[in-house]
This record gives structure tokens, C-alpha cells and sequence, in this order.
């Protein structure tokens, strides 16, 4: 006699004994883990002032990480992106002359209140979380989303912030071929060649 439970065979000295996991199972809980994974938000770390790229660079990569392209599950009209941590904004780097000539416009739709600031005034009135969020607004797709994918960018002007329990991957270690020293003995090996 077949017994599915243990409470039915308690008279006898038989003890019910699951069947052996198949390994059809085993995949399918595996592949429900790295969904939720893939679902699940992280937290990204990015030091703008110690990141030789400029300003659209680094605030494009902001904008996909928002948004959740880099994630295999990305979809339009989801809102699967991660949490990103930017610091060192007070040393933010931009090419050219844009820190003096680029303007930003503002306007209230009344006549005669259109109002300009420049890049550097702006950095000197708000600092420069204030030019990185207007730049990854920007890049972000205009919808309902943006304010969301927006909330989920926590700037700050020094390297400190409370995130550091949460932070999962780290952008302020440049690669082996940015830092200085690993450049400077590339171009002695060439010379030397």
C-alpha cells in the first residue's frame, strides 16, 4: 500500500518518503531565482570626480543604469532599473568651454520671464548634482516613469554618503589601463620597442 503522508501510515513501522527531486525542478527553481534577481534592485556607486570621463559620458550611463538596460529582462514599459549613488560632484569634468558658455533656459510661460544661468553659475548657486540631474533627465525617456526612475539617484557633493551598506557595485576603480602609472610604463615599453 502507498502511503502519500505520515499521518497515514502512523500504525505501522513504514515512514513516507518524498520522491528524489528531479533535475527538471531543480532548473525551474533556479531560473525563478535569477528572474527574481534580475528583478530585484541593486545599488550602484559612481565617483564622478574621480571618473576621467565627462559630464554626458558618465550621465549616460547613469540614465541606462535608471532605467534597466544593462539588465536582461529590460522592457519599456517596466520599471526594472537599480538604484545609483553619484559622489564628487563638486569635481565634475567637462570638455571644452561648456562650463562657461553652455546656458540653461527656464521660463514660468508668462512673457518676459525667460531666464538663463550658465553652467558655472549653476555649479556656484546648487553645485553639481544640480547640472548631473538636469543632464540624466534629459537622457531619460520622457513618461510617466521618469519621475520614478529620477527618485532612485542619490547625489552628493563629497565622497561621504549613508548608502554604503547597500552598495553593490562599485564604478570609482578606474580599470588597469586608466591609472596613471600602468600609462606611464605602456609608453616607456613602446619607446623602448
Amino acid at each position: 500500500r502507498a502511503f502519500t503522508t505520515n499521518s497515514q501510515c502512523r500504525n505501522t513501522s513504514e515512514r513516507y518518503t518524498p520522491p528524489p527531486c528531479t533535475g527538471r525542478a531543480r532548473r525551474v527553481w533556479t531560473e525563478k531565482l535569477q528572474t527574481n534577481l534580475a528583478y530585484s534592485r541593486a545599488w550602484h556607486l559612481i565617483d564622478v570626480g574621480a571618473d576621467p570621463r565627462p559630464l554626458g559620458r558618465i550621465a549616460s550611463q547613469i540614465a541606462i543604469t535608471l532605467m534597466g538596460k544593462h539588465k536582461p529582462i529590460w522592457d519599456p514599459s517596466t520599471d526594472c532599473g537599480d538604484y545609483v549613488v553619484a559622489v564628487g560632484l563638486h569635481d565634475l569634468h567637462t570638455t571644452g568651454k561648456k562650463r562657461y558658455q553652455k546656458k540653461y533656459y527656464s521660463h514660468t510661460t508668462r512673457p518676459g520671464s525667460l531666464k538663463e544661468i550658465t553652467m558655472d553659475r549653476m555649479m556656484e548657486k546648487w553645485g553639481g548634482s544640480e547640472v548631473l540631474r538636469r543632464a540624466v533627465r534629459g537622457m531619460l525617456p520622457k513618461n510617466r516613469l521618469r519621475d520614478d526612475r529620477m527618485a532612485r539617484l542619490k547625489m552628493f557633493e563629497g565622497v561621504s554618503h549613508p548608502y554604503k551598506q547597500n552598495i553593490i557595485k562599485d564604478y570609482t576603480r578606474p580599470s588597469i589601463a586608466q591609472q596613471p602609472e600602468v600609462k606611464v610604463a605602456f609608453a616607456q615599453q613602446q619607446k623602448q620597442q
